[in-house]
């Protein structure tokens, strides 16, 4: 499927904007090849990537939804086992007044 097909099955099977800047991330059966939707504020974009070799590492899915920091999908992207990518625990900064 194209971006836009993406886009009607996210709505559809996944309640989800495909226009609110949320990143879809979608798989292939074999997880050799990934698909990701975002809109960047002008259009749809969509990243296809398809490893040479061996599968993509895929989180868990809970309510056919994962969450993963950037981080993380980073890792994901790479082919790499996002499992061994842990966020630093570091507070946001404060404005000052």
């Amino acid at each position: 499927k194209g971006a836009d097909g993406l886009a009607a099955l996210a709505k559809e099977a996944l309640n989800l904007d495909a226009f609110s800047g949320t990143l879809i991330v979608f798989r292939a059966k074999r997880a050799d090849r990934v698909k990701i939707l975002i809109w960047d504020g002008s259009g749809l974009a969509l990243f296809w990537k398809r490893l040479e070799n061996g599968a993509f590492k895929w989180p868990p899915v809970v309510d056919g939804v994962m969450h993963l920091t950037p981080a993380q999908l980073a890792a994901l992207i790479e082919g790499l086992d996002w499992r061994r990518v842990h966020a630093n625990d570091t507070p946001r900064p404060q404005a000052t007044q």
